[in-house]
Formats: C-alpha cells, structure tokens, sequence
C-alpha cells in the first residue's frame, strides 16, 4: 500500500511554527524536522554572529542566528522554501518580514554529520539561486576548516578552502576573521 505524502501550506506552516517544540524547514509542503545542536555548533555560529553584528553595527545591515527563516521560491508554482540557516545578513531595506528574510547577501551553515549533505548539495544550490546572495560559507564544527562559496562578476559561483592558518574574507561585509576568531573555545590553540 502507497502512502500519500501530506502537504500543507505555507500558512498552517508559520502557525504550527509559533507553537511547535521542534523547528521545522518547508520544503514545497512538506515539513522536516531539524535536529539539535551541538554545543561546539552553537558556539560557532555564536562566535560568527558576535562579530558580525558588531562590525556591522549602524550600517543598516541585520545579522540573524539560527531562529529566522529564509525564503526561497524555487520556481513559479512549484512551492516555496523555508530555511533556518545558523547565520544570515541581509542589507536590503526591503527585507522586512517578521518571521523570514527573502533578500539575504551572506548565509553560513555550520555542519554536522546529520546536515552536512544536505547543505553541501540541496542548500547550497538553492541559496545560491537567491539574486541577493554574495557568500555562502559552509563551517566544519569537528576542525578547523571553512568553505566559501563567492559569486564572481560573470554570476559563477567558486570556491575557497580555508584551514587553521587562514582568514576568512567575506566580501559580502566588508569582514575579515581568523579561523581562530570563528573557533574561539573550540579548539584549543
């Protein structure tokens, strides 16, 4: 016997959201739960949220961790996306729903082994359909290692590994960090 798959809309989404427990990502109908965090994962995206925000204090730029959602609309009619990325910044005045941000220009997830193919792949494609998105950097939480994915001028997207010795650049905001900066009480140095 086949099961019909349950959609539901993306308002009966936002409503279950305001009272459920669990956080969930919509993807076209469909509802996925989110796991826990680590502590090394929250400190991370700590970390990355403390200095953005500082740095972009006054610029009219908003960071947000981990419990604002991002909307994408993959295409007409196909349904829309909703994510909670670990980090996001968004710079476009326009951007002013409560409960998602639709024009961010820097998204960073932090990985762990029950995400890491989803955002390696599925996210990372879809982010980078968003017209505002500049970077999309991927962080390991298990060492010292970042990933960023830039669009360049042409619209192409490339990528840079970073290790324990670099600095990751973010172009997007005008922001430089050490990997030790963005590691800070989880490694020791």
């Amino acid at each position: 016997m086949d099961l019909a798959t349950a959609f539901i809309s993306v308002d009966d989404y936002f409503q279950q959201e305001e009272t459920s427990p669990v956080r969930h990502e919509y993807l076209g109908g469909q509802l996925f739960a989110m796991a826990g965090a680590s502590e090394e994962h929250n400190r991370i995206a700590a970390n990355l949220c403390t200095y953005l925000i500082s740095h972009l204090r006054g610029s009219g730029c908003k960071t947000f961790i981990s419990d604002m959602k991002v909307k994408i609309q993959v295409a007409q009619g196909t349904g829309d996306i909703f994510y909670y990325p670990d980090v996001m910044v968004t710079c476009d005045k326009e951007d002013r729903e409560k409960f998602y941000k639709i024009h961010p220009c820097l998204v960073v997830e932090v990985l762990s082994l029950s995400t890491e193919t989803i955002d390696r792949r599925e996210k990372r494609l879809n982010y980078q359909s968003l017209a505002s998105l500049q970077e999309y950097v991927l962080v390991s939480q298990d060492q010292m290692q970042v990933e960023v994915y830039r669009r360049e001028g042409s619209g192409n997207w490339e990528v840079e590994r970073l290790g324990p010795n670099d600095s990751l650049e973010l172009n997007s905001v005008g922001l430089t960090l050490t990997l030790t900066e963005i590691y800070d009480e989880v490694f020791a140095v």
